[in-house]
């Protein structure tokens, strides 16, 4: 199908946690086997966040596993989406423990993107990276970056300097992911400054998913980008909550279904 005008695109950034859901913080220590050996209750999770996610448009996934001991050398991201009905995927395979854990970056999409760049991110400690997609083309093209950032202050900021740099010349951005700070943190605000983004809402906490106190994952878009409806869905399938934004798009922007 040629592209179109859209009127509205729903989007989801989650955390997965390799599939394994965490009710408190003592079980980070008590169930700490299920993050190296494969179980049940992980493959009932990942079908639980296939239908989640079923019915939004493009989904930004941290911390899926692409293929390793843990989660029985399923790749993830392709199982989400083809258990959620999603036409098109990809994946980013970043931090790798040997066989027993390939953590990364995923895309599940209704729209086919006309470009898609793996970007390892600078850092002191190597496995960080980012997905930056490039739906249509022209002044109309919707970029999205999906990425998962350190946890040290100093290397977000190189990371977060280095993604301004892939983005700042574009007019409608998305970027989405587990950032590891707050919406008001000095990296974020730096950010959004030098790629021309906005923090839409500032007040969406989404981790720990059992008693969300911290907002660290985000959707910053350009200010172009209708932002029509934000929010977290409640559910314990990761110890993050995911967040869904509902965008109402320029007449200008187009994309391509498959």
């Amino acid at each position: 199908m040629t592209a179109r005008a859209l009127d509205r695109l729903r989007l989801v950034s989650f955390n997965i946690q390799a599939g394994t859901s965490t009710a408190n913080y003592r079980e980070y220590v008590t169930r700490s086997w299920r993050q190296v050996l494969p179980n049940n209750q992980r493959v009932a999770n990942l079908d639980a966040i296939a239908e989640l996610v079923a019915d939004y448009d493009i989904v930004g996934l941290q911390e899926v596993d692409c293929g390793s001991l843990r989660s029985g050398f399923v790749n993830q991201a392709k199982y989400i989406a083809s258990h959620a009905g999603f036409p098109w995927w990809t994946h980013q395979a970043n931090r790798k423990v040997g066989v027993i854990a390939h953590a990364g970056n995923g895309v599940l999409s209704r729209y086919v993107p006309n470009k898609v760049d793996p970007h390892r991110l600078p850092g002191a400690i190597p496995g960080r990276g980012a997905l930056v997609l490039k739906y249509g083309t022209g002044v109309g093209a919707l970029w999205l970056v999906v990425l998962h950032l350190a946890l040290g202050r100093r290397a977000r900021r190189q990371q977060l300097r280095y993604v301004a740099h892939l983005v700042d010349r574009h007019p409608h951005v998305v970027v989405m992911g587990d950032l590891n700070t707050g919406p008001d943190s000095r990296e974020v605000t730096e950010f959004c400054q030098r790629a021309g983004l906005v923090v839409p809402r500032s007040d969406l906490p989404t981790f720990p998913s059992w008693h969300p106190q911290r907002a660290i994952d985000h959707i910053l878009v350009s200010p172009k980008l209708e932002v029509a409806s934000m929010g977290v869905l409640d559910t314990t399938l990761s110890d993050h909550l995911p967040l869904v934004m509902e965008l109402a798009l320029p007449a200008s922007v187009s994309l391509d279904r498959p």
